[in-house]
């Protein structure tokens, strides 16, 4: 392990924990007809809350313990977010195609951003738990996978210290980025399924754009 890499303070777990209450408090805003199910707006945002004080409690102030159980905790809430956000996404796309009734173009504009920002803040966790083992393992340099991504400010060590390493809110600058340039612009995806998962977050991103906004205009 690298000296240095060793003396790294581990993220803070804010920024993660913002991301996953703004998902919780977002849900309560989508129309029953895009939800999972009714009872699914109080079930869910419970969930996320429970599993979220779990992972405080279990490494509490920053992010550095490298823990199977950890680890696993943290995949089910992701998991859960995309399983919702995904229903969600089914259910606007669904929705269009068939003419549903929407009050007005404002009433789906809001909706269609809301799915959109839930998809954005899902893909954001997936790339943020799963690249070079997580953050825990990449503020200890306990990396025991290849890097996903390549950021920028790796190579630029003079600027940002030799201690940089990406945290919550640059896997949240690449999923937002590429979910509105349609690409990574300034951070590059090395392995093969990183590579994937940019294409569906672009695919996912550019269909409900098209047609919430294509709607928006047919309902004036």
């Amino acid at each position: 392990m690298d000296e240095r890499q060793g003396r790294r303070r581990g993220e803070r777990r804010l920024p993660m924990a913002l991301a996953v209450l703004t998902a919780a408090g977002l849900y309560l805003l989508i129309p029953e007809d895009f939800r999972l199910n009714e009872s699914a707006r109080i079930a869910y945002p419970i969930m996320l809350g429970v599993l979220l004080i779990v992972l405080v409690i279990g490494d509490p102030g920053r992010i550095d313990r490298d823990q199977r159980w950890l680890r696993l905790v943290t995949g089910l809430l992701i998991m859960t977010i995309t399983i919702v956000t995904a229903v969600s996404v089914v259910r606007v796309v669904l929705g269009i195609l068939q003419k549903a009734a929407f009050a007005s173009p404002s009433q789906l504009l809001t909706i269609g951003a809301i799915v959109w920002l839930n998809n954005v803040i899902a893909f954001t966790l997936w790339y943020w738990h799963l690249d070079s083992g997580g953050p825990a393992a990449r503020a200890g340099g306990r990396v025991v996978t290849r890097p996903a991504f390549h950021f920028p400010e790796e190579d630029l060590e003079k600027d940002v210290g030799p201690d940089w390493f990406p945290e919550f809110i640059d896997y949240l600058a690449l999923s937002f980025n590429t979910a509105t340039a349609f690409s990574p612009t300034d951070v590059s995806a090395i392995r093969h399924w990183a590579k994937l998962m940019l294409i569906l977050e672009s695919s996912i991103s550019l269909t409900l754009v098209a047609l919430v906004v294509a709607r928006a205009i047919n309902i004036l």
